[in-house]
């Protein structure tokens, strides 16, 4: 069952040392499946020991400018989407997700081209807070504003954003006593796994970098979107 659950997170590992974000998007919802325990605890500090490794990759290209404004933001939206949880049936809510997501792509393919400047990354920061917390997608907001920048800022920044933000997470469940002795050992699992992915994720990168970057970024997008629709429908 570990190898099962290892071989998911390495495909997740793989979307996300070449794009930027996806490893929870993927790996989530199939371990919930193959093994609850792994989640969430075990996936957000494997996650998070993920995110530091782009930034060693690809040193200085990240923009902590603009992971800044999105932390920033983030505050305020994960109070809000711990209101929204409270207030709004978790399937509705969902779907209100999955939809807002959607019709961002839609419109980034029609018109909209987002710049990260600090009005827009600290809504697109609040509005992953929200998400984040209600949904476990976090990434689409942010990723949207950086459709349009180089991809190797796009990894950096992302995961820089990723680590600061999981690391608030796991200060807060360890102080709620909801992080134990197995799930460390757990995480030490699967971060191989993870660190596979990685490495395998290096010729991808390049591909993606060859101006395909922001396609698969839409899709990816586009995928959290309807995976979260689709748990909340079907």
């Amino acid at each position: 069952m570990l190898l099962l659950a290892g071989t998911i997170v390495l495909g997740g590992a793989v979307v996300q040392g070449a794009v930027g974000f996806g490893m929870n998007l993927i790996a989530a919802p199939l371990l919930a499946i193959a093994h609850p325990a792994l989640v969430p605890v075990p996936l957000l500090l494997t996650a998070s020991a993920f995110a530091i490794l782009p930034l060693l990759r690809e040193r200085g290209r990240a923009d902590w400018r603009g992971v800044r404004w999105g932390l920033l933001g983030r505050v305020p939206g994960t109070v809000l989407g711990v209101t929204a949880l409270a207030l709004l049936p978790n399937r509705w809510l969902a779907v209100l997700i999955g939809l807002v997501v959607l019709v961002s792509v839609v419109l980034s393919l029609v018109a909209w081209r987002p710049r990260p400047v600090p009005g827009t990354l600290f809504t697109a920061g609040m509005f992953s807070g929200v998400f984040g917390t209600a949904a476990a997608i976090g990434g689409p907001p942010i990723a949207l504003v950086y459709q349009h920048n180089a991809g190797p800022t796009v990894r950096t920044t992302l995961s820089a954003y990723f680590a600061l933000g999981s690391a608030l997470s796991l200060v807060a469940l360890v102080a709620s006593g909801q992080v134990h002795g197995e799930q460390l050992l757990a995480a030490g699992v699967l971060f191989p796994f993870a660190l596979l992915g990685f490495v395998l994720s290096g010729p991808l990168r390049r591909v993606l970098d060859n101006g395909r970057t922001r396609p698969v970024l839409l899709a990816v997008a586009s995928l959290s979107a309807a995976v979260l629709l689709g748990k909340a429908l079907l």
